[in-house]
């Protein structure tokens, strides 16, 4: 009943949950490309129950340790800090101060750092004890202060010895159990007072997010080789790293635990790779869209990001992050082209005629006869039949020397997070690699391009590839150009077909799925016909 009493004094009420509070979780969720136009009522209603359920447990804990026998003050101390610290939000440990509560707070109540209160306890009771201990210039400058202000710079003094005396790195990792609900419980007591900034440190989202997936955290050691301090925390969605934090400002690692974290990263396998590159997109398309809506021109690799002309751009949703195509309507396009190109209107070609010595970029239609104008002037460098979406596939690949087996092929698709599919994984075991570093001149085009608005067999395809001057790929091509491009369009390697299981045969092939960039195989049999939208990717005679 007492807590019944209290819970309605202080505890936020759900009709004063201010509509900011759903508005920042669905920011916080855009900025990772989790986008929700609208959060529905029953979502709502969980936030705040949670916000709730934390509030009234971090208020208990206060109870809890002011009626106990722990908490050795004067029964006037503790009456007076139950009423400052129902009157303040969490501590900002970024402005080393504490935020002040309203009606409309939805934070918990402040952590309990005993040290702190115990200076502050012991510096009121030698003045309630004699006033003359005012002269004493330590104790003048505590008593001068207001409760919220000593309590959090002495806070913020004691975090920054606790990391002080840590600097080292020693320690170990600790799993809390997707699920276990008694893992929950000992991940909110470990990150009690700890000052991480970290919303797990509530009881009720320290209960929701292991619920979720597994929590791991890396604790330091203590003076007693306790691992006590928690420096760094991986929290996973299902089998996926959902995010990464570290304690200093903005929950960024810090410099000394990189290691550390790598090391851990690890044995996620191409989990982490995926999460890396989701995480760095996430990062930069916050970036372009804060200086799209405050009209800050964007730099040449921004562009080239945002036209995600350099791979598709990642983000922690089921979908397509909607600011790139918000962000990019607000754009010229036109405009935007002469910079990523780095050229003048006139130094922009749109036909093979308009092509000059001064033609820095092509953009117009493609097929053998532009390649062979194209070939004659080495110097453009980029070449489009539209843009963004349709950048004509025209380059050298560089095979990597290191690769001279389907063993390290394989291992290297692997490290990328590179999807291989089983008759992907036939052919490559079937692959005969170059002992030495190759260069190969690769050219696409679609059977269409070729010639055949019909669509042709491969053996008519591949005939007349060869009277254009184009040759067929050795069988490495795949997986080599599979490595270094990260383009997602669906092409075929035009390249001697392969028997695989069953004895058909079977040619290589590049695409990306949701989860990342694929490597397929797929058959090829001679009288096997083609659409005129098949892509093949040839070399070009030497």
């Amino acid at each position: 009943m007492l807590h019944d009493s209290i819970y309605e004094a202080f505890i936020i009420k759900s009709e004063n949950v201010p509509e900011s509070y759903f508005e920042l979780q669905q920011q916080v969720a855009r900025e990772r490309g989790q986008a929700v136009e609208t959060i529905p009522a029953n979502v709502r209603q969980q936030m705040i129950d949670t916000a709730i359920s934390d509030q009234k447990h971090s208020l208990d804990n206060w109870i809890d340790y002011l009626t106990s026998s722990d908490a050795v003050y004067p029964t006037w101390f503790k009456y007076f800090v139950f009423r400052n610290i129902t009157k303040l939000s969490h501590f900002d440990k970024e402005l080393g101060k504490f935020k002040t509560r309203t009606d409309s707070t939805v934070a918990p109540f402040p952590d309990i750092y005993r040290e702190p209160l115990a200076q502050i306890a012991d510096a009121y009771q030698k003045v309630a004890e004699d006033n003359k201990n005012l002269k004493d210039p330590e104790i003048r400058e505590l008593f001068s202060k207001k409760f919220p202000t000593l309590y959090a710079e002495l806070i913020q003094k004691s975090l920054a010895a606790s990391i002080e005396n840590k600097e080292g790195t020693a320690g170990e990792w600790v799993k809390y159990t997707h699920g276990n609900e008694a893992d929950a419980e000992k991940l909110y007591l470990s990150l009690e007072g700890k000052g991480t900034g970290w919303c797990t440190a509530g009881k009720s989202t320290a209960e929701a997010q292991v619920d979720s997936g597994d929590f791991y955290v890396y604790y330091t050691y203590d003076k007693d080789q306790k691992p006590t301090q928690p420096r760094i925390a991986i929290r996973m969605e299902e089998d996926k790293i959902a995010e990464i934090r570290g304690i200093l400002q903005h929950q960024s690692l810090e410099p000394q635990m990189n290691d550390i974290l790598e090391a851990k990263l690890k044995t996620f396998g191409p989990e982490a790779e995926k999460y890396k590159k989701k995480s760095a997109d996430m990062r930069a398309l916050t970036e372009i869209e804060k200086k799209t809506k405050e009209n800050q021109p964007l730099s040449k690799p921004e562009l080239e990001f945002l036209y995600e002309l350099h791979g598709q751009i990642s983000g922690f949703g089921y979908q397509k992050d909607p600011r790139v195509a918000e962000i990019r309507a607000t754009r010229n396009p036109e405009a935007d082209m002469l910079t990523i190109f780095d050229c003048t209107p006139d130094q922009l070609a749109r036909t093979p005629e308009a092509v000059t010595r001064d033609t820095k970029a092509y953009l117009g239609p493609w097929n053998p006869t532009v390649l062979k104008t194209v070939r004659n002037y080495p110097h453009i460098s980029h070449l489009y039949e539209s843009f963004p979406d349709k950048k004509i596939f025209f380059q050298t690949l560089d095979t990597d020397p290191t690769i001279q087996t389907p063993t390290q092929a394989e291992a290297k698709l692997k490290e990328k997070a590179i999807y291989l599919s089983d008759y992907g994984k036939d052919l490559l075991y079937k692959t005969e690699f170059s002992a030495s570093k190759e260069s190969y001149q690769l050219v696409r085009f679609t059977v269409g391009e070729l010639g055949f608005p019909n669509g042709a067999t491969t053996d008519e395809v591949y005939a007349k590839a060869k009277t254009l001057g184009l040759d067929l790929c050795p069988a490495e091509v795949g997986p080599q150009l599979r490595l270094s491009y990260s383009g997602g369009e669906w092409m075929f390697i035009a390249m001697k077909q392969i028997l695989v299981r069953g004895g058909r045969p079977h040619v290589f092939y590049l695409y990306s799925g949701d989860d990342g960039l694929r490597l397929y195989g797929d058959y090829a049999e001679p009288a096997y016909r083609w659409g005129a939208g098949g892509s093949f990717v040839f070399c070009l005679r030497k």
